[in-house]
């Protein structure tokens, strides 16, 4: 059975290239905004969690503390396009497992996952 990750996002074009890069390995649930993903964690939690931090409404560290409540084993990864040591230290203090700057590309993306996963 495949591990479940959750890429929450409210860009599609992130959302699509993580499917290409993750489908082959993993069942890939996405969500567009946090409220969307803490929805889908309460319904099926996901063991990974690949994350914006800049969304509308609700930001990647607010839905960050939602999703720990609902599921604190689950490995959050971060993905933002600001290199900001400071909002990396936050989400790290939060309860993320890892923290990624966009642009990334597929051999980032797979090494970071599979360093949270039993798939090799």
């Amino acid at each position: 059975m495949k591990k479940s990750i959750l890429v929450c996002d409210d860009e599609e074009g992130i959302r699509e290239s993580l499917k290409l890069i993750l489908e082959k390995d993993y069942d890939v649930v996405f969500a567009e905004s946090g409220d969307e993903a803490i929805q889908k964690m309460k319904a099926s939690p996901s063991e990974i969690v690949i994350m914006d931090i800049k969304m509308p409404k609700k930001d990647g560290l607010e839905t960050l503390k939602e999703i720990k409540k609902i599921n604190p084993a689950s490995t959050v990864i971060i993905a933002t396009g600001y290199k900001s040591a400071d909002v990396a230290q936050e989400a790290i203090r939060l309860g993320a497992s890892d923290y990624i700057v966009k642009p990334f590309n597929r051999d980032n993306i797979t090494k970071i996952v599979r360093k949270y996963s039993s798939v090799r």
